[in-house]
């Protein structure tokens, strides 16, 4: 889609949020992102793209100031301050990037923020915080939401619930609203994956789809502190289970003509069900790829919340020309 709007990506990963953002027009300026995998995945994928490189890519240290009047400043802020299987620190966390957040949207005075966050978030124990981030965001001139989304809604074949912020500037803030459900209901596992299942020959992949009836759990990306190549904590090993996959591990490749048992998934398998689409590539060995996957913000929904600030934006342009 063609668009003269702009946007500055913070704490982009793997580039979900960014590839949503750019399907919906916009063009970045400039993506941040300290990890070394994720900055090489974005520019593996992107080679034209702004990947900060050195102090530049730590947003403690990024300087907003030369980005002053992109359109949208969006990002994908760590979610362990927020998430219910942390502690929930929230702005007592040392991970928690609200704040230099809060101080880039002072710098740049973009248009509009999108920022993308767990479910957790929501809680009532972090009703204050919530509270306090729309007081400084009111200051800076912006009316504040969040909502809470499901992935599946956007076709994603995923339950993914994830919160989205946006603060839109007062005067094009009557222009915003929310996208809705496609209503259409996304693929199950085994219609998503049959033919990455089937790619080496299994002769069991066309009974394993039948049975992999439903839309896949959350996928668990984990921390680099905490977390590994496989599908999340017991609950999460189950629920996979009951869809005919062996959550404790990442699959290198996929099952062998005779394979028998219940069989793993890949990178790209754990991609597609993040809304990936398959020529979108991931760089590093197993580990560092599953967890850009996982943690990943699905570019479908990225897209659906992107599409209707670009229309609010592109409305006020259009009555500017007019008058």
């Amino acid at each position: 889609m063609q668009s003269n709007l702009t946007s500055v990506e913070l704490c982009a990963g793997a580039g979900g949020q960014a590839l949503g953002m750019e399907r919906a027009g916009f063009n970045h300026e400039a993506l941040v992102e300290v990890d070394q995998h994720c900055r090489n995945t974005l520019l593996l994928n992107r080679p034209s793209w702004n990947v900060l490189n050195d102090e530049q890519a730590d947003l403690t240290k990024f300087d907003g100031r030369p980005f002053r009047g992109v359109d949208v400043l969006a990002g994908g802020l760590p979610c362990p301050p927020f998430s219910v299987a942390g502690k929930q620190l929230g702005h007592a966390d040392e991970r928690n990037l609200f704040p230099e957040a809060m101080r880039l949207v002072d710098e740049i005075r973009p248009q509009a923020v999108m920022i993308e966050n767990v479910r957790g978030f929501l809680d009532a124990v972090f009703a204050d915080y919530r509270q306090q981030l729309k007081r400084q965001l009111d200051r800076l001139g912006y009316q504040t939401d969040w909502h809470l989304f499901n992935a599946s809604d956007f076709g994603v074949p995923q339950l993914r619930p994830r919160v989205v912020i946006v603060a839109i500037r007062k005067d094009l803030s009557e222009n915003f609203s929310w996208p809705v459900s496609s209503g259409v209901s996304p693929r199950t596992v085994g219609e998503t994956l049959y033919d990455l299942m089937a790619e080496d020959g299994w002769k069991g992949a066309a009974q394993w789809s039948k049975q992999a009836d439903e839309i896949a759990p959350t996928v668990v990306g984990g921390s680099k502190k905490h977390g590994g190549p496989d599908l999340g904590p017991t609950r999460a090993k189950r629920a996979w289970a009951t869809l005919g996959v062996d959550g404790k591990g990442i699959a290198n490749e996929a099952p062998a003509y005779d394979f028998v048992g219940m069989p793993r998934l890949t990178v790209r398998m754990v991609a597609r069900l993040q809304g990936f689409t398959d020529d979108w590539q991931f760089s590093g060995k197993k580990t560092p790829a599953y967890r850009q996957v996982g943690n990943a913000f699905p570019p479908p929904v990225a897209e659906a919340v992107a599409l209707k600030i670009r229309e609010a934006i592109s409305l006020r342009k259009s009555i500017q020309v007019v008058a």
